[in-house]
């Protein structure tokens, strides 16, 4: 398959267009839909084949952190309808779920429980039609083995990826998991896409696709923060240049990668020089 450019950072976008330090994004797509559009737009205007939604903490557990448990399927049903009207046919649509926030080992809340939050999101996720969807940022995979279950119920497309920021390689979950245990188990649960986000810098990526591609022949999907951040004035500043992270990804597709994009601290400018540099696109 050809190389699919992925889009870059939301939750950074948002805040550059006023959303407040913890605020919960996905809120803005009842109250503020034109910002969202507007970061959507950004990315499809900027080479991304496949955009996400602004749904990452939409599971009734983190909305109900804010009290908004009740607008489950307002708030996922929203987000996909943004995405969409700004890909205007251009590039595809994946609705972003993100963890639930709960460890399963603390006992609070069990599989179950858990099981039937991804079920709820997803099912209103699916209702919008969307072209896929996409299970990220998981450090516990017993939790990503969940939403996968939950996802596969909807008959979509569905990509599953794990953080790798542990141990002494920073090539393991904050579980202990492994690229190949990973790969493993989720695509034993069903998963058609799996991989990595978020975490650590493109650097980290390119040994832990290696892996995840030596263990699997299903397509891989990859996420990289923009370096690590730097402190100044009190604010995470990411000090990677857009160019530098797409001369890496280079690195990153010979590694095996077939989907790529950015996490934290990348913009449109990185999906730019990310597609400019993978795909020769304009």
């Amino acid at each position: 398959m050809s190389i699919q450019i992925l889009d870059g950072a939301w939750g950074t976008q948002l805040q550059q267009r006023g959303l407040e330090t913890g605020a919960h994004p996905d809120l803005w797509n009842l109250s503020r839909p034109d910002k969202v559009r507007e970061v959507a737009e950004s990315y499809v205007n900027a080479g991304s084949n496949i955009i996400l939604t602004n749904t990452f903490g939409a599971t009734r557990f983190t909305l109900g952190r804010h009290g908004y448990e009740d607008k489950v399927a307002d708030i996922n049903r929203a987000g996909v309808r943004i995405s969409r009207e700004a890909a205007k046919g251009k590039a595809k649509v994946f609705a972003s779920v993100g963890p639930t926030g709960v460890m399963l080992l603390t006992g609070t809340a069990t599989p179950d429980d858990l099981y039937s939050a991804f079920l709820e999101q997803v099912q209103a996720i699916a209702l919008e039609e969307p072209d896929g969807i996409v299970i990220e940022t998981m450090s516990d995979p017993a939790e990503a083995v969940l939403a996968v279950k939950a996802a596969k119920t909807t008959g979509l497309t569905v990509a599953a990826c794990m953080v790798f920021d542990s141990g002494k390689n920073k090539d393991r979950t904050m579980m202990g998991t492994t690229p190949e245990q990973a790969a493993e188990q989720l695509s034993a649960a069903g998963a058609d896409i799996i991989g990595s986000n978020c975490g650590q810098g493109i650097d980290g990526f390119i040994p832990v696709c290696k892996r995840m591609r030596a263990a699997t022949d299903k397509p891989l999907w990859m996420k990289a923060n923009a370096g690590l951040p730097e402190i100044v004035d009190g604010k995470a500043v990411y000090v990677q240049t857009p160019e530098k992270f797409a001369e890496k990804a280079l690195e990153l597709i010979a590694a095996g990668a077939d989907y790529i994009g950015g996490c934290c601290g990348t913009s449109p400018e990185f999906i730019k020089c990310l597609a400019l540099s993978a795909c020769g696109k304009a």
